[in-house]
C-alpha cells in the first residue's frame, strides 16, 4: 500500500507525462508546418522544409520497403514505417514535410511520419 505522500507524488508524476505528451502532440501537429521553410537547393542539411506538388515518380526500394518519389522535381525518401500506412500513386497532388539531407551528393527530403504526408484534392 502506498503512503499518501507516495500516492501525491505517482499522481503527479502521471500528470506530468500526460501534459508532456500532450504538448508533444499539438507541437507536432500545429507548431511543426509553421516551422518548415520552403524546399530550396540552397536548404541545408537538417533544415526542416516544406514541399508541395505532384508526384512525378514513386519507386520503391529493391530491399527495406522504402519509397522513393519524386515530388516537383524534388527527391524525397520515405522510410518504410512511414511508406507503410501512406497509399501514395504517382500525379497524386501532395504536400510534405521532411528534414534535408545530402545522399550521395544529392539533396533529397526526408519524411519522418505518415502525417508529414497529405494528399491534396
Amino acid at each position: 500500500m502506498l503512503e499518501p505522500q507516495e500516492r501525491t507524488a505517482l499522481l503527479l508524476l502521471i500528470g506530468v507525462v500526460a501534459a508532456v505528451l500532450t504538448a508533444h502532440l499539438v507541437l507536432e501537429a500545429y507548431v511543426r508546418p509553421l516551422a518548415a521553410s520552403p524546399f530550396s537547393t540552397s536548404s541545408t542539411d537538417g533544415e526542416l522544409v516544406s514541399l508541395e506538388g505532384r508526384i512525378e515518380a514513386l519507386s520503391a526500394t529493391a530491399s527495406g520497403g522504402h519509397l522513393l518519389l519524386t515530388v516537383a522535381g524534388v527527391p524525397v525518401f520515405v522510410p518504410a514505417p512511414v511508406a507503410a500506412s501512406l497509399d501514395l500513386h504517382e500525379n497524386d497532388s501532395v504536400a510534405l514535410y521532411g528534414v534535408v539531407q545530402t545522399y550521395r551528393g544529392k539533396k533529397e527530403i526526408v519524411v519522418e511520419s505518415p502525417g508529414d504526408i497529405r494528399i491534396l484534392t
